[in-house]
């Protein structure tokens, strides 16, 4: 797993505020974007108030990685699943991340391939 994918679902996996909030300031640029078909979030405050709704929302689940992640330039892609922990993924998607070239995250562009109906 990539080190930029590995901070990533951290911050999607901290269920602490002030946990993800220090992950957010080390690792995401300040005016970063997070897109998805179901979210816009810019800027760290935002893209910390998306996780934790995410987290309200789904109580206990888990962002993993899915597959092997594919980087190029300042780009990197993977798959993920979104479930209880040790079990299938109830959310599955891919997301594309942007990196400042310093591995600081700056954009993510996220797909959903599968939702519960």
């Amino acid at each position: 797993m990539s080190d930029i994918v590995t901070t990533y679902l951290a911050t999607w996996n901290a269920t602490d505020e002030a946990t993800r909030a220090d992950l957010l300031q080390r690792h995401w640029s300040p005016d970063c974007l997070y897109v998805d078909p179901m979210a816009r979030a810019t800027g760290r405050e935002q893209v910390g108030a998306t996780v934790g709704a995410v987290h309200q929302q789904f109580p206990g689940f888990v962002l993993s990685q899915v597959g092997e992640a594919d980087t190029h330039a300042e780009q990197t892609r993977f798959r993920w699943g979104l479930g209880p922990a040790g079990e299938e993924p109830v959310v599955i998607g891919f997301d594309v991340l942007v990196t400042d070239g310093d591995e600081t995250i700056r954009e993510v562009r996220g797909f959903l391939d599968q939702v519960p109906a």
